[in-house]
């Protein structure tokens, strides 16, 4: 065990390791050895198949490439029972399993043929049990091992101690690290070709996404269960009944106390993330109180976990979760009922699952299906997004183990994760993060008030404001304005709420509406929200904008752009405390489980959760055209440059709020010269960027005084959004209400519905997007058949987001349909109708 004196050094010491990575990462350069370390030779052991008969001898077959997918089976190695295999520390995964390599002089030494120079052995098969390599230390590395002062150092053989050993300063002498393999670690380390920092952070998201499809997958019964057993049924309440997904139905044993269980087969590699009962609740001595769940190889069950079910449960009740490899069996056991009742009814049986491999990082995770909703992952090939997503993984498990070092969990202290703002890309495939952001939110919680504020609303003035706000500017009948003012400090309301209140306190005010008969229970609290998000930033693209804090982006007068929805702070509205507020209720949403809807871009969000900002990405969400005008700027020759200008090109930019402003003293009067372009370049994007600096700085401001800092510190300005907007919800039901089909036969229609029920939310959002450059209903939207090329089939879909139509070819299957929507949704700016090739 480390004292705090070693441990403080550690953490010193993993700390200026991820800085100096951070800046690896953000200018794509080679990475650090230490964060690539794998050891020359590793000693496997055997370790045996307890469900398989004995055997004195074990056989593995050598491959010239890891699985038959890839190369061919080249020989057969023979290792008898406690013997050990010598390779190299170079492991690959794939869908199979785990791959371990052998040089020449180690297939040499098992008498493999002389003219293979490498080979692979599976070590470890995913989904089966079976004989296994596990690795162990080398019996000679342990007799190696220095002593000082009375101290074994074992020779250093992870990286993990290598990347300690080498920053962490230490006095005396140190452990020396295991012969590293410098073909592998220079493998790992090299930037590939044509990377970027952009195509790390895609690949963060895409390992974050992939990791957490627990949170989206569905009921997996029919897709994982072979078969399912129980230990007595009656006739009429039948084993079939706990998959039958009918609440009329139950299953009923018929047999002693204590004797009851139910037996799940399941299907080969699959391996449970959580295991659902669902209890009968009409009689209680029927409900199991007391529950144990073993698991393995029929033949060799083992004891898993036993749950005590609480007696307020009457639903489902969670009982297994989070295992980490398949079992072949799982077998629940009822000990007891309730009341001591002699018989168990269970109404079902639920689980969610994944196939083995897909826990474990491997090689197969990156074929081209998986990578349609990450277009900058296109065409890499899946060993290079391998390599480079075992490093960031490293990367990302050190954060995590210094994470709690330098993120405060209560506001006295201030948060050090100022100096690791580089590495905020890869906080979220840290385990601890969430736990922290938790922690954080629970330990600044306050009590909420006795008695909730009572407002009085008219919302039939803020009807009338919405269809003529040019009447009044400040927007006085509001609702936004009408709550502001009502929950200020007067005679009769003397303090300001601080939003700081538990998850679990779900109304912040109570309303009364005027002229409506409307009891607020939750119901017209939300209501107002509603109205708020609809004031500050309106859905639709076809009304005036009622209030001054949000302004439109250039993007929605825009037809080529895939973000038409988005708003930005007016930098002419100058009424900071109520950007405060907007910040406060924010934070409140972020704190609860209502949603505050802000169409805001990630420049905002950003500057929000302290990110650093990308010009050529951010920017491009706020005004696409003027993006790549300043890059032709940049790139254009002197003769063009002097066509395309002249002399009318002066030190001066409009900003959002449509007004203009001098880059420089007289700048309007300023002749841009050719020569000094990129000066011009620098200027315009830092007036940009910066044009409602102000009013985003208010809005964080109220933001901190309800969350604190360490939870902007945690979180990403994607999770940020999250928390605060909730996830765009899209369903095929709702989208059917703002189609058009025009000179479709039914059979093609019903075939495009077909291929959308198993797009995601987010695919649907990204559809809309596709078609409309809005990613949230209520839009209308047309599709015509794509009569271009009338004969061919399986081609990729055409939009025009101006017109928000799209053009949808033929296609041979509802699956084909599927796929190229998919692609296409993902890849949209590159096949837009809107504007010609050329232009």
């Amino acid at each position: 065990m480390r004292t705090g004196e070693e441990a403080t050094h550690q953490v010193l010491g993993r700390l200026r390791f991820l800085l100096q990575c951070s800046e690896c990462f953000r200018r794509s350069r080679p990475l650090p050895a230490a964060l690539c370390y794998v050891p020359r030779e590793v000693q496997y052991k055997i370790c045996k198949d307890p469900s398989a008969a004995a055997s004195s001898r074990s056989l593995f077959s050598v491959w010239d490439s890891p699985g038959p997918a890839r190369g061919s089976k080249r020989a057969t190695i023979e290792l008898q029972k406690g013997g050990c295999l010598r390779a190299t520390g170079e492991e690959y995964r794939n869908s199979e399993g785990l791959w371990v390599k052998l040089r020449k002089e180690h297939l040499e030494e098992y008498g493999v043929c002389h003219e293979l120079e490498e080979g692979w052995v599976l070590a470890q098969r995913f989904g089966e049990w079976g004989d296994k390599l596990v690795p162990v230390d080398l019996v000679e590395r342990i007799q190696q091992q220095p002593q000082t002062f009375g101290m074994d150092y074992k020779p250093v053989a992870s990286w993990e101690q290598v990347v300690d050993l080498m920053y962490s300063m230490q006095l005396g002498l140190k452990p020396v690290p295991v012969e590293p393999d410098e073909a592998v670690v220079q493998k790992l380390r090299s930037v590939p070709p044509n990377w970027s920092y952009e195509k790390d952070m895609e690949l963060g998201h895409f390992l974050y996404d992939f990791t957490n499809r627990d949170q989206h997958c569905k009921d997996c019964v029919k897709e994982h269960l072979n078969s399912i057993e129980v230990s007595s049924q009656l006739d009429d309440f039948k084993v079939s009944h706990l998959t039958d997904n009918q609440a009329d139905t139950y299953w009923e044993s018929n047999g002693s106390p204590g004797q009851h269980w139910v037996r799940l087969h399941m299907k080969k590699c699959s391996v449970i993330k959580k295991l659902w009962l669902v209890l009968d609740s009409n009689i209680n001595s029927y409900i199991p109180r007391r529950v144990a769940v073993y698991g393995g190889p029929a033949n060799r069950l083992q004891h898993l976990r036993t749950v005590l079910i609480n007696e307020n449960s009457y639903r489902d009740v969670c009982i297994l979760r989070d295992m980490k490899t398949h079992m072949p069996v799982l077998e629940i056991r009822i000990l007891e009922c309730r009341e001591l009742g002699y018989n168990v009814r269970l109404r079902g049986i639920k689980f969610k699952s994944f196939l083995e491999a897909d826990l474990n990082l491997n090689a197969d995770m990156f074929q081209r299906a998986q990578l349609v909703r990450y277009p900058l992952l296109e065409g890499v090939d899946a060993d290079v997004l391998y390599r480079r997503a075992i490093v960031i993984q490293r990367f990302a498990q050190l954060l995590d183990s210094v994470l709690g070092y330098v993120i405060p969990i209560t506001d006295e202290i201030d948060s050090a994760f100022s100096v690791l703002r580089g590495m905020k890309p890869f906080l979220q495939l840290c385990k601890l993060g969430k736990t922290l952001v938790t922690c954080c939110l629970q330990s600044s919680e306050s009590s909420p008030p006795c008695l909730l504020p009572k407002l009085l609303i008219n919302r039939q003035l803020a009807r009338e404001h919405r269809a003529h706000p040019e009447l009044d500017p400040s927007g006085q009948n509001t609702v936004f304005i009408q709550v502001y003012e009502n929950l200020q400090p007067s005679k009769t309301n003397n303090c300001l709420l601080d939003y700081r209140w538990p998850q679990t306190h779900s109304q912040w005010w109570e309303c009364v509406f005027t002229t409506e008969g409307v009891i607020d229970s939750g119901g017209g609290f939300r209501d107002c929200l509603t109205d708020i998000s609809e004031e500050l930033c309106p859905s639709s693209g076809d009304v005036p904008v009622p209030l001054p804090f949000f302004v439109r982006t250039s993007n929605q007068g825009n037809s080529s752009s895939d973000t038409r929805d988005m708003y930005v702070p007016n930098p002419s509205c100058k009424d900071f405390p109520k950007y405060e507020w907007i910040g406060q209720l924010m934070g409140a949403a972020l704190r609860s489980k209502e949603i505050l809807v802000l169409a805001l871009p990630s420049l905002v969000w950003k500057q929000l959760s302290g990110e650093e900002i990308i010009w050529s990405k951010d920017f491009a969400a706020v005004d696409v055209e003027l993006v790549k005008l300043l890059q032709m700027l940049e790139e254009v020759d002197r003769e063009a440059f002097d066509f395309m200008f002249g002399k009318e090109l002066t030190y001066t930019t409009v900003r959002s709020d449509q007004r203009m402003v001098e880059l420089i003293p007289k700048g309007s009067s300023t002749v841009v010269r050719f020569e000094d372009r990129k000066e011009f370049i620098r200027l315009v994007q830092k007036a940009r960027l910066e044009e409602s600096k102000e009013q985003v700085a208010a809005i964080r401001a109220g933001l901190l005084r309800v969350v604190p800092q360490a939870v902007l510190d945690l979180l990403t300005w994607q999770q940020l959004e999250r928390k605060v907007c909730g996830i765009p919800e899209v369903t095929v039901d709702e989208l059917k209400k703002y189609i058009t089909f025009e000179d479709f036969e039914s059979y093609r229609v019903q075939q495009f519905w077909d291929a959308l029920k198993n797009f995601t939310s987010e695919d649907l959002s990204r559809f809309l997007k596709f078609v409309t450059g809005r990613s949230r209903l209520p839009v209308q939207l047309t599709i015509y058949p794509d009569r271009s090329l009338p004969e061919r089939l399986d081609m990729m879909p055409e939009a025009s987001t101006c017109s928000c139509t799209m053009y949808l070819p033929k296609y041979s299957s509802v699956k084909m349909c599927e796929e190229l929507l998919r692609f296409a949704v993902y890849n949209c700016m590159s096949i837009d109708t809107d504007k010609d090739n050329w232009d």
